[in-house]
Order: structure tokens, then sequence, then C-alpha cells
């Protein structure tokens, strides 16, 4: 998969993920990240790439032509029509079916806003997904992409070790994860459950069904509700 991410801070983005588990999918070539300085594409000589909004208020707006000419310059060698992804508290929020449904894609694009947004111009020629990662606001939009790009790469074919580990954890089937133990068998008096340790497939699954359903009823009773509707 290839990802371009349009942002202020580019230095930000690639540190973070040519570290651990992404730095190794970036070496194994399943996966591309690069990200482009929108204020390479400013034009002055202090790289500014904000300014007042039309009809006053707080705050600076990022300026149209700026972002537009860094996004034609990051999807060049990309797919047509590929999808554009605008990190904004006013989006639809990001979860487990959303990040599934973006690491089918072959290419994306991420916009990082910053200030109080973007000129709607832009918005409206380019952007495919408003996305948010909760109803909070940040200082800018590097943080939300991170996390986006994360809960993404962890899904395409071959990133994570394990094949099962991205079908079993939480939020697949709208459910919690269930408990987990490893050695030794007793800590702090703290007993590894019998069935765990019974080597009996069928009833360790069933068991691990049984946690998944009541730690969700217990902790997020609106997915417990997503999980009955979808069964």
């Amino acid at each position: 998969m290839r990802i371009r991410v349009l942002t202020l801070f580019p230095e930000l983005i690639m540190e973070t993920v040519q570290t651990s588990i992404l730095g190794r999918a970036l070496e194994a070539g399943l996966l591309d990240v690069r990200a482009v300085n929108i204020r390479d594409y400013a034009f002055n000589k202090h790289h500014k790439v904000d300014d007042y909004p039309y009809g006053g208020g707080a705050g600076m707006l990022m300026q149209a032509e700026p972002v537009y000419l860094a996004y034609e310059a990051a999807s060049k060698d990309l797919n047509k029509n590929t999808r554009v992804i605008y990190t904004t508290p006013q989006g639809k929020t990001f979860d487990q079916k959303m990040a599934a449904e973006f690491a089918r894609e072959e290419d994306l694009v991420i916009l990082c806003g910053h200030y109080e947004g973007i000129d709607e111009r832009l918005l409206e020629e380019i952007v495919t997904d408003h996305v948010s990662i909760g109803d909070y606001v940040l200082t800018g939009g590097e943080l939300p992409a991170l996390i986006m790009i994360d809960a993404i790469a962890r899904l395409i074919p071959g990133v994570l070790h394990n094949a099962e580990s991205a079908d079993t954890e939480t939020f697949e089937n709208n459910l919690l994860e269930y408990p987990q133990y490893s050695r030794p068998e007793v800590w702090h008096d703290k007993k590894v459950p019998d069935v765990l340790l019974s080597g009996h497939h069928e009833n360790v699954e069933k068991w691990r069904h049984e946690q998944s359903v009541r730690r969700t009823l217990a902790a997020r009773p609106d997915l417990f509700e997503r999980y009955l509707s979808e069964k």
C-alpha cells in the first residue's frame, strides 16, 4: 500500500512510521509512506501557508493553493481516484471497520489540518473522506494521521507475523478482546484459568468468546448492541 501524507511536519510522520512494526513493513516493501511538506508549495520566502479567514473570526486558515499543489505532487504516482482522507473533528469517527475498509485500498492520501482548518474550496476539490479520531480538538492532524496509518497498516497481509492476530482482537466482530495470560501459571497468588491449561481447544475458544461477550457488555454496551444487531 502507498500512503502519502500532506503535512506541515513531515519529520514527525516519518520518524514515527520508520520504527517497530511499521518500520519493518516499510523495509519489506509492504508499505510505502511518504510525507509531503505543504510549506514547500508556499508562494513566499517564509513558507507561510495560512491567512486570515474572510468574514473575520479567531485564528488563521490554511490556504487552498499550497495544499492543492502539495496534493498534486504527492498523488502523481498514485492511482486515479485515490481516496483522500482529511483529519477533522467534524468527520465520521474512525473505527476498526473503517480501518479494514481503507486497508483494502491500494493508495491513500491523508491531509493533516491545522489552525482553524483549510479553505472549504480545497476540501470540496480533493477530499473524499472526512475522518475524526474522537470528539476532541488537537493542535494538528499529524497524530490522527499516524493513528490511522498504524491501524490500517497492521491489516495489510504480511505486516503482522501472526496472521490470526488481526482477526481475534478487540473490535473484531464488535467484541472486545478476551483476557490473556502468560507464564508463570501463578503470579501474586493469582492463577491462570484452568480452561486455558486444559489443552481442550474447543473449550478454550468457548471460554474466550464468553469472556469477550461479558467484557463488552460491561465496558461498552454500545458496542454490545451492535454485536447483537449484526449477529
